[in-house]
């Protein structure tokens, strides 16, 4: 069993925590989480906070314990603080702007790239850096990734889209004879 799981998750101020056939709800001040649960999985208020615990000894169960409860925090961080996610764009030519609910990316390609943002994040762009905020950490790191999906940075130039803090591992050129 995951020693993160045994602890209890204590429940921050303004957040409330609710699981009822099999649905985990959590509500707070920037917004409501909603994860389905597991038959194998339990999830209790005690006193000290949230205990994940559970419901057989099953080599499943087991497994999935510390993968509930790295959930629980994740949903209680997100509706308490939120998520954020920075992605810096770098090429001659290469851009991004965010117009209403779409962003409108120029990456070099022969036509515009252009992304709907999804329900519940706010989308940045300033001049080479794209901020993507919410509270479901799933949606914040799935849109980031999709977007630097669009153009990986290569190793040569280092052009492309990465994170904030991503180190790109650069290759040596064509050598003149």
């Amino acid at each position: 069993m995951s020693r993160l799981a045994k602890r209890p998750i204590a429940l921050p101020a303004k957040t409330e925590l609710t699981f009822k056939a099999n649905e985990l709800r959590v509500m707070g001040p920037k917004g409501t989480l909603t994860k389905m649960g597991n038959r194998l999985i339990g999830i209790e208020l005690v006193p000290e906070g949230v205990q994940v615990s559970t419901k057989s000894e099953s080599l499943e169960a087991r497994a999935l314990v510390g993968t509930y409860a790295s959930h629980v925090r994740n949903m209680l961080e997100g509706v308490t603080k939120g998520f954020s996610k920075k992605l810096l764009i770098e090429g001659v030519g290469y851009k991004w702007e965010v117009q209403g609910k779409a962003l409108n990316l120029a990456l070099g390609f022969s036509h515009p790239v252009k992304m709907d943002i999804p329900e519940g994040l706010i989308v940045k762009a300033e001049k080479n850096t794209l901020t993507i905020e919410g509270f479901n950490k799933e949606l914040v790191g799935q849109f980031a990734a999709n977007v630097r999906a669009l153009k990986k940075p290569e190793p040569y130039k280092g052009k492309g889209i990465r994170y904030e803090g991503e180190v790109i591992r650069r290759k040596q050129g064509k050598k003149a004879a």
